[in-house]
């Protein structure tokens, strides 16, 4: 059986890279809803049945554990699918989000002033604050919504990035936060950009940093679930809709080998 990743675009793809690269002895499949992205301004309603679609793809494909490499959809669906639909339905298998190995990490270098950038429906959900409430209450924690990061990398227009960036960032700095959270796993494409922005003085946390240590750290923790997982070294790429840009990109990251399959989950 394999290890699953999710995502709605090129953030999860870049996840991926990090999760191989840290563990590469096991089987993967990837699944992008590109025809989708982004999933941040969806309804919850809608999330959630994305989400549910194609982790149900993924489960069909053998995998044994999901890690959903979403933070929209890590805040707005997977409590929901843990608690009632995986009981229901898929009893020996787990679904993994962002969030809480993400705060986790925050906690463990004991930051104090956290500045969090995400989309819409992540900050608006409040799932990083409640969850540092419950680890940390003593943290001040700090949001900023950043809707217009996403497609700029997913339509290529990185060259922008810098100055929108900016942009958001700023009422962030003067909040004097000590660690900036990137609260989107497309962020971590941009984390060197972010870094010139906010100075060495500010702790930038990426998941394509956090999540390959915590999935380790996982996987010893529940030798159950590790010993399912085949070791074949095999990675199948599934996306939903296939376009140039995401076909250059998947190249400029895993190399020109890399095959990326168009399929649809429902």
């Amino acid at each position: 059986m394999n290890i699953g990743i999710f995502d709605s675009g090129l953030g999860g793809l870049h996840i991926a890279k990090s999760i191989i690269g840290r563990l590469p002895q096991y089987g993967y499949v990837y699944l992008g809803d590109t025809k989708r992205v982004p999933y941040g301004n969806r309804t919850d309603a809608t999330i959630y049945q994305f989400t549910k679609e194609c982790i149900d793809y993924l489960f069909a494909k053998g995998c044994v554990l999901i890690i959903v490499a979403c933070n929209t959809a890590s805040a707005r669906a997977l409590r929901k699918l843990q608690r009632t639909y995986l009981v229901h339905h898929y009893p020996e298998r787990r679904v993994l989000g962002m969030i809480i190995p993400t705060v986790e990490t925050v906690v463990e270098h004991r930051y104090q002033r956290i500045g969090i950038i995400a989309t819409n429906n992540t900050v608006s959900s409040k799932k990083f604050i409640k969850e540092f409430e419950k680890a940390a209450p003593r943290v001040k924690v700090f949001q900023q919504a950043t809707p217009l990061l996403v497609p700029l990398i997913e339509q290529g227009g990185k060259q922008w990035v810098p100055s929108v960036a900016a942009h958001y960032l700023k009422p962030l700095l003067k909040k004097r936060v000590d660690a900036l959270i990137l609260g989107c796993t497309h962020y971590s494409v941009i984390k060197y950009n972010i870094k010139k922005i906010v100075g060495k003085n500010v702790s930038v946390i990426s998941q394509d940093d956090v999540v390959p240590k915590k999935l380790v750290d996982y996987l010893k923790r529940h030798p159950e679930i590790e010993k399912k997982i085949t070791r074949n070294r095999q990675r199948t790429f599934f996306v939903t809709e296939l376009t140039p840009y995401l076909k250059k990109t998947s190249k400029a990251w895993f190399g020109k080998k890399i095959q990326l399959k168009k399929v649809n989950v429902v």
